[in-house]
């Protein structure tokens, strides 16, 4: 089973303090990056790690909503926004259970008060229904995946 598991930094929130907030030029500190390695490298070397990436600040953002028809974009911050994703990674387990263990061993949450990992499983195209699945499975868009896979760094 694949699950998302969506990391919201408080940096990221914007309830978060002025001098706490991600602005321009937000870097992680160096020691929380080193920890967070070691975190994705015991997701690697169990097996479970499908990719993984950290996101801009919100304030790098766009946002595309579409309404009535119409469409719109607005540029970061998104100030209506409660919680933002600041990373993500994609693992595949065994259970709901197993992805939350993971998830309780990630050291952000526990360095980072008020960080929240969120759990989300991924569907697969064969729990869709029938008629679903042969609208979803395109053998284009299937090829282009696995071809930049193929070229990913």
């Amino acid at each position: 089973m694949r699950f998302m598991m969506f990391m919201i930094p408080p940096e990221y929130q914007p309830s978060a303090p002025a001098q706490k907030k991600a602005a321009e030029g937000f870097a992680p500190p160096a020691e929380a990056v080193a920890e967070m390695m070691k975190y994705n490298e015991e997701l690697a070397k169990a097996g479970v790690l499908i990719s993984l990436d950290s996101l801009h600040p919100m304030l790098k953002g766009a946002r595309v909503t579409y309404r009535d028809g119409k469409t719109a974009v607005t540029d970061g911050p998104f100030v209506e926004t409660k919680e933002v994703v600041g990373g993500y990674w994609m693992i595949d387990v065994k259970s709901k259970e197993e992805a939350v263990e993971w998830a309780k061993r990630c050291p952000a949450v526990k360095v980072n008060s008020g960080a929240v990992i969120e759990v989300r499983q991924v569907f697969e195209v064969s729990e869709f229904p029938e008629d679903v699945r042969k609208v979803a499975e395109n053998p284009v868009v299937t090829a282009e995946i696995e071809k930049r896979k193929g070229t990913a760094k």
